[in-house]
């Protein structure tokens, strides 16, 4: 993979160097984990699910927290003092931390923990001043009114 230079952005874009430093990060050649498989769907207009594979993780096991724009899902599997012996493992039981980032107006609505499934809901509620508003042409706009 090419390593690609930022520093035009840093210095070009005042205000967005959270940007810059997200892409960044994302075009380094840095092992990211695929621990816990996810998957994101669209479920409507605004709505968003995020499903986690987290077979064996009790509901006390695992933490959600959102802070700033970010999701942060973490799995603590305490240590286990019995010794099993394993002829096969093919299921995990290693503890985890997922990030994601979240848009703009994106609030987590609720979460779920069934038949091994995380679920998180999601939803961007975009306040009234930031929608998009026609204008007529002829017409005036009022301060007060805003």
């Amino acid at each position: 993979m090419r390593n690609i230079d930022l520093t035009p952005l840093y210095r070009s874009f005042i205000g967005f160097d959270h940007l810059a430093s997200m892409i960044d990060s994302a075009t380094r050649n840095e092992k990211q984990s695929t621990y816990p498989p996810y998957n994101i769907e669209l479920i409507a207009e605004d709505k968003y699910r995020i499903t986690m594979a987290i077979a064996g993780f009790a509901k006390n096991e695992v933490t959600i927290e959102v802070v700033e724009n970010t999701l942060q899902v973490t799995g603590t599997k305490p240590e286990k003092d019995e010794q099993r012996k394993f002829l096969h493992k093919g299921i995990s039981e290693r503890s985890f931390e997922r990030k994601f980032q979240l848009g703009d107006h994106v609030k987590v609505l609720s979460a779920d923990l069934e038949n091994g499934l995380l679920h998180v809901e999601l939803e961007r509620v975009v306040p009234e001043a930031k929608k998009p508003r026609k204008i007529e042409i002829g017409s005036q706009l009022l301060e007060n009114s805003q």
